[in-house]
């Protein structure tokens, strides 16, 4: 049992303890005030309150300790991921200070701290987006775009930043036409970005990904991204979208991340009136996300695709 789990023990218990004593006094105060009718009402309403308040002061102190422990993780799962790319960086910047570099080699240092630069940038990106993904930009005119252009250019994105072969990233588009949204383009193109990078990071060696476009309903546009890779315990299927939170990984521990990617996908599905959920048959048989948007069934004079 964990340190935590033991506190949350501790104060449930005592809850129930305190609980107990108040029922005990209760039925005391029955007895001897049985028969003054003011009395024992008074002294039922007071029973209840203390059992509400202790009840709601038990629940919102397992809920405090929760989300502590959740801050915990975040702040370490940040500091790993700022402090590895800075010293990495440093080493190589040291490196070419104090020695002489071949120019083949240089080059090679400066691509390993260009790509360690870009996880600094991406890791505080999503900091940074976790930090506004709740807010609804409200009175903002917002875009109708074009879904399946838009997953496209991500699909493409993905391809080129994973050094992908042509293939590994199936896009089906079962509808060519009208499959349009209105929203915020930069925004859904974090979450398509975010859903499909997850699926390739969590597939292993082997990337296979399939991301299919369709309307299942006249006002609905979905976006589906199924992986074969290590999968999804069914237990953990909904607890995967909440802030801080990372599924617990035995085979691949090189993923990395700040548990904030699927986090800030669904809450900006849900500022656009949509919503995300997962699938996934257990671990070792992959996973399946897809994106809900309402669809838009106006006839706008421009599009925009990206």
């Amino acid at each position: 049992m964990t340190r935590r789990q033991k506190t949350i023990a501790f104060f449930v218990t005592l809850c129930v303890l305190l609980v107990a004593a108040a029922v005990s006094l209760n039925v005391g105060w029955i007895l001897i005030s049985g028969r003054r009718l003011a009395a024992l009402v008074f002294g039922m309403v007071l029973f209840g309150l203390i059992i509400a308040g202790l009840i709601v002061y038990t629940v919102f102190l397992v809920m405090e300790i929760k989300r502590n422990e959740e801050h915990d993780s975040f702040i370490n799962a940040v500091t790993h991921e700022l402090k590895t790319p800075i010293a990495s960086i440093r080493l190589y910047l040291q490196t070419l200070q104090s020695r002489e570099v071949g120019e083949e080699k240089r080059r090679e240092f400066y691509d390993i701290m260009l790509a360690d630069a870009t996880r600094l940038h991406d890791t505080v990106d999503q900091v940074l987006k976790a930090g506004v993904a709740r807010e609804r930009a409200k009175g903002q005119p917002r875009a109708v775009g074009d879904v399946a252009a838009l997953t496209r250019e991500c699909v493409d994105l993905a391809t080129v930043r994973h050094h992908l072969p042509p293939g590994a990233i199936d896009l089906q588009s079962h509808d060519t036409t009208g499959l349009t949204v209105r929203g915020d383009t930069e925004q859904l193109r974090t979450v398509l970005v975010n859903l499909i990078d997850n699926a390739v990071k969590y597939s292993g060696q082997t990337v296979r990904v399939t991301v299919a476009v369709a309307s299942p309903a006249p006002h609905t546009v979905w976006v589906r991204v199924q992986d074969r890779g290590i999968g999804i315990p069914k237990r953990q299927l909904k607890r995967i979208f909440n802030r801080f939170y990372r599924v617990p990984s035995l085979r691949i521990k090189s993923v990395k991340g700040t548990g904030l990617g699927l986090y800030i996908v669904r809450s900006i599905a849900r500022a656009h009136g949509g919503r995300v959920f997962a699938h996934s048959e257990g671990e070792g048989r992959g996973a399946t996300f897809t994106l809900e948007l309402p669809r838009f069934a106006g006839q706008p004079d421009a599009l925009d695709p990206a």
